[in-house]
């Protein structure tokens, strides 16, 4: 027997503003597997998405690839005490790796 989802109204833990959750948006979350209730409003939820961005462009980090020398970016701050390498690189050794390890 299918369920009969009806809009939800609900308060946003940001900002305190009520926001109505839809039945499209509670099937859409059910379809996904999302198991918890939003808790922010919409206008909150995008503005939490843009500062988590913005802070994932502003952490990134020049680097030396150690493997083939061409400069680049990381979005952490590189140890000295272990290599780091390029996104071409990193892939490389990533596939390598996973292969080695399917073929044990």
């Amino acid at each position: 027997m299918a369920l009969t989802l009806t809009d939800k109204s609900m308060t946003c833990r940001e900002c305190g503003n009520t926001f109505v959750w839809t039945a499209g948006e509670q099937e859409f979350y059910a379809q996904k597997g999302l198991l918890h209730e939003p808790q922010r409003c919409p206008d909150c939820r995008r503005r939490a998405k843009a500062e988590r961005a913005a802070a994932r462009a502003q952490s990134m980090h020049d680097i030396v690839c150690s493997n083939c020398g061409r400069p680049g970016q990381v979005p952490f701050a590189p140890r000295t005490d272990r290599p780091v390498y390029c996104s071409e690189c990193f892939e490389t050794r990533r596939t390598a790796t996973a292969q080695s390890a399917s073929s044990n």
